[in-house]
């Protein structure tokens, strides 16, 4: 239980942060650290099972037909990464406490880093590959919501969704390719893809899997050439900004890299896309960081070049290469997310991030300068810091490729030009903001230290930079090797964590990358001024003119098919159907099954005429409103009428109380509506309606004689035999309701209650005139409420609501349930407010029809929940039985608990959303506190 409970952990955190806003800042920064720690309390247990090569499982089916489950896998690398995201968050916490501002909104800044953090683990701790696109997913809405935190900028708007846009497409590519994936290996247990990397490999869709999934990976990585939304995400807070980039949402397209390394490395395909992708992307990104002038755009395009760096690593192919790519993963964590923090604290100090303007701050701020040129080393790859040894081993690495003739060279050369401008752009970073000269019209003067613990985070992390650098193999050796071996599948080869391997090529290669790095910036004049000749391409401005240009074409689709005409969209909609279906029904041709058809008796067939006579009456008079209402019921009555003598008692009761419920919501709605319309459509219109609706009246009519007289097998059978057994009732309909399609019936009261509440959001302060009368004119009567009916419907509401109560109790094994008895109080209900007006009968019921929506949906998903404290799928139900005195033998289910949700949110959304609609007239809305919607 404890890897769902690190999952779960964050999110409870950001709804309980909130909580404590009252006490202050630091009350919320305490609560959203609390669970960080019990997480890494969690993770602690697992180290020796792990640090001897084992893997951790918790699995809980879903649904396993899908092959989706809740199933959570921690290995060396999971561990890894979730330390990361761990340690690294809590830190950002302790510094957003000092770096946010008094009047910003601290508690929805906490609850959405929580929720990103949550994310975040969910995807590095599944072992469902589909549980894990749904975590995917999160970190891309929730990382959206973060970067745009400040919406009162327009640039952090546009940067977030730039950010959701790059990053959402590839997770439409990553979907597709894990659907292939799972259809090749059977599975989408992670267990079994690792394990069936020659079957992937060696399928024909490999091509097409791989390339969806590096899409996925490389959209979320910022990789070439989809790096452009990385750096404008830099809008958002820099606590944000250094957990993005550095132990989170860039590292997860690398964690997917890494972690489905078993399945889909070590062929051509994979060598070529990733490696000069990553190739690619580290020398582009080392480039532009050159130029940059803005402190954290600097940082943000170093970023892209090492996280390219570590897609070179694993699209290399080889062990070692494996090995070094998981070892940067470690040090650039570190170094960047003290460098973003240190950047923070300059820009909150000085009110600038402008390089050109932040200078000589050595004299000003000492202790941030010492932190932040350690960790620029280290990103700079100086000896006796963490970057040195992984820029070691990517440069040994580099020399080991077998390419051949001159292309031999071309690793080699492009890693020492990476190491060069790596060298360039942090001597740029230490020099022009620590020294060259002094402040230039800072809008903060003079700056100073910040907070004592606001540099807290940055020391420890600067801390681990030397502590890495210097005595590797103890601090960060057996974490390195248990990540190794999850991402190799246990077959690590032997390597050294020495500070220094002797003077060797590799060596030679960083001398030459720190040397021609200081002599590239000593020179950086001369390189401004040849980069000043090139046209720069604004990312943002191209990327806002392709939306522009896709959003014009989709209103100009938009305008062509839809035109406001609801006729013309339904004539449309039959004659796509009819021209779909005719041809390959012309093939296989038209013939009685060898059933034939059934007799007909008396009563059936005057029903089936008063029914096909109510529906063209309603077609034909539809003009005439109330009239058509009246002949609509009387097509509902009839189809009652037909479940009815179908034996289906429960579809009869229920298509009953769904008529009456829609017969006055129609009503509401058609009182402020004229009583009639005028004619629209000519004659030709009207002729060519006719012939689409009979066509499409006779294919619907052939086909279903040509299914119904064929023989068939149902699967009622099924339901049939497994009701009692397995659901523990004998009415079959209501067993498939709450237990066999109890998920379906979830998401149809969830869907029930989104529509009332939309109903309620949309009207709840529109207050309308109704017409003064009738169509001819006649005024309405005085007598809003009569008296005879108010004498009536009050003495039928016990009476109704003994009903429902009967109804729902019997419908686990006699026709009944909780849709049915929840429409029959809400009918009840309603009756109320007819008879007696708004204000009497809300005078009468306190509570509101929210809450009660809300219980349902709460009644329903505990009870859905319960099975999987018990090791069974979601809602799972089970019963028993109990001696009840008098009474007797009684049989007790746990799905009564699920229809009492079903119960109770059909009432709270069916009054909701009739209410809303009712209260719309003046005489009838309530403006008093009391109103019960």
């Amino acid at each position: 239980m404890s890897l769902p409970l690190v999952v779960l952990l964050p999110f409870l955190g950001a709804i309980a942060a909130p909580l404590f806003a009252q006490g202050g800042r630091t009350a919320i920064a305490i609560a959203s650290s609390v669970p960080a720690l019990i997480a890494l309390a969690a993770l602690f247990p697992h180290w020796s099972v792990l640090s001897a090569g084992g893997t951790v499982l918790h699995n809980y089916e879903w649904l396993p037909v899908l092959g989706l489950s809740f199933s959570f896998r921690l290995d060396g690398l999971a561990l890894l990464f979730a330390l990361l995201i761990l340690v690294i968050g809590l830190l950002i916490i302790i510094y957003s406490h000092y770096y946010l501002k008094a009047s910003e909104n601290v508690a929805k800044f906490y609850s959405l880093l929580l929720c990103f953090k949550g994310s975040m683990l969910g995807i590095v701790l599944s072992g469902n590959l589909l549980l894990m696109l749904i975590f995917w997913e999160l970190t891309s809405l929730t990382s959206f919501l973060l970067i745009s935190f400040w919406t009162h900028k327009q640039d952090a708007r546009r940067g977030a969704r730039m950010a959701l846009a790059v990053t959402g497409g590839g997770g439409l590519a990553l979907l597709a390719g894990i659907l292939l994936i799972g259809n090749i290996v059977g599975s989408f247990e992670l267990d079994d893809v690792l394990a069936a990397g020659d079957l992937i490999k060696a399928h024909a869709l490999y091509p097409v899997a791989l390339t969806l999934i590096l899409l996925g990976a490389f959209t979320k990585s910022a990789q070439f050439p989809f790096h452009f939304w990385l750096p404008h995400a830099m809008q958002a807070p820099t606590p944000i900004s250094a957990y993005l980039h550095s132990a989170t949402m860039v590292k997860a397209g690398i964690f997917l890299m890494a972690r489905l390394y078993p399945a889909l490395a070590g062929t051509e395909q994979w060598f070529y896309m990733v490696s000069f992708t990553g190739m690619a992307t580290l020398l582009l990104g080392a480039y532009i960081a050159m130029f940059k002038h803005d402190l954290k755009g600097l940082l943000a395009y170093s970023t892209v070049s090492h996280l390219g760096l570590i897609t070179l690593l694993l699209g290399m192919g080889t062990q070692l290469a494996a090995v070094a790519a998981i070892f940067h993963v470690i040090n650039h964590a570190t170094f960047k997310a003290s460098l973003f923090m240190a950047a923070g604290i300059i820009d909150h100090e000085t009110g600038t991030r402008d390089m050109r303007r932040i200078n000589g701050l050595w004299r000003y701020m000492p202790h941030t300068a010492t932190l932040a040129m350690v960790a620029a080393s280290s990103m700079a790859g100086v000896p006796l810091l963490n970057g040195f040894l992984s820029k070691e081993m990517f440069f040994a690495e580099s020399l080991e490729l077998n390419l051949p003739g001159l292309w031999a060279w071309l690793p080699p050369i492009i890693a020492t030009l990476a190491g060069i401008f790596a060298v360039a752009y942090s001597a740029r970073f230490v020099h022009d903001v620590f020294f060259n000269g002094k402040p230039v019209d800072l809008p903060k003067f003079p700056p100073h230290e910040p907070p004592r613990y606001m540099k807290f985070p940055v020391e420890i992390l600067v801390f681990a930079c030397i502590m890495v650098g210097v005595f590797p193999t103890i601090a960060v050796g057996p974490l390195l090797f248990a990540a190794a071996s999850a991402t190799l599948g246990g077959d690590v080869p032997d390597y050294q964590l020495a500070v220094i391997h002797g003077f060797n090529l590799p060596l030679l290669m960083s001398f030459m990358a720190f040397f021609g790095g200081l002599l590239m910036y000593s020179q950086r004049q001369r390189f401004f001024d040849f980069h000043a000749r090139f046209r720069e391409i604004d990312e943002k401005a191209v990327f806002e003119a392709v939306v522009s240009k896709f959003v014009l074409l989709a209103n100009r689709c938009t305008s062509w098919l839809e035109n406001g005409s609801l006729q013309r969209y339904a004539m449309l909609l039959i004659v796509s159907v009819i021209a779909v279906t005719v041809m390959p029904l012309a093939d296989i041709g038209f013939d009685i099954g060898e059933n034939g058809l059934s007799a007909v008796d008396g009563a059936t067939a005057l029903a089936a005429v008063i029914l096909i006579l109510s529906a063209l009456a309603t077609a034909t008079w539809h003009r005439e409103r109330f009239y058509a209402l009246v002949l609509l019921s009387v097509v509902g009555l009839i189809v009652a009428l037909t479940f009815a003598r179908f034996s289906a008692p429960d579809l009869a009761m229920t298509q009953l109380s769904v008529e009456v419920v829609t017969i006055v919501l129609l009503m509401l709605a058609l009182f402020y509506m004229p009583s009639w319309t005028p004619l629209e459509s000519s004659k030709a219109q009207r002729t060519r309606d006719i012939l689409i609706a009979l066509a499409a009246g006779a294919g619907m009519t052939l086909i279903t004689l040509a299914i119904l007289t064929q023989p068939f097998s149902s699967i009622s059978d099924f339901f049939l035999a497994n009701s009692k057994p397995g659901g523990g009732g004998t009415n079959v309909v209501n067993v498939i309701l709450v237990d066999f399609r109890g998920f379906d019936t979830l998401g149809e009261i969830t869907v029930l209650a989104i529509a009332a509440l939309g109903i309620y959001a949309m009207l709840k302060d529109t207050a309308l005139t109704p017409p003064p009368g009738d169509g001819l004119g006649h005024a309405w009567t005085r007598d809003h409420y009569p008296l005879m009916l108010r004498q009536i419907a009050r003495p039928m509401l016990p009476l109704a609501l003994m009903v429902s109560a009967y109804i729902f109790l019997r419908g686990h094994n006699l026709p009944g349930g909780g849709f049915i008895a929840g429409l029959i109080t809400s009918v009840a209900l309603i009756l109320q407010y007819i008879a007696s007006g708004m204000i009497w009968t809300q005078d009468r019921i306190r509570f509101r029809y929210h809450n009660v929506i809300g219980l349902g949906l709460l009644f329903a998903t505990i009870a859905g929940s319960g099975s999987l404290a018990f090791g069974y799928p979601f809602l799972t139900t089970t019963f028993g039985y109990i001696t009840w005195p008098i009474v007797g033998k009684f049989e007790v289910a746990s799905a009564l608990v699920f229809d009492l949700g079903v119960y109770m949110a059909v009432i709270g959304a069916t009054l909701l959303a009739l209410v809303s609609i009712g209260r719309l007239s003046p005489h009838s809305a309530i403006k008093s506190k009391k109103e019960g919607v």
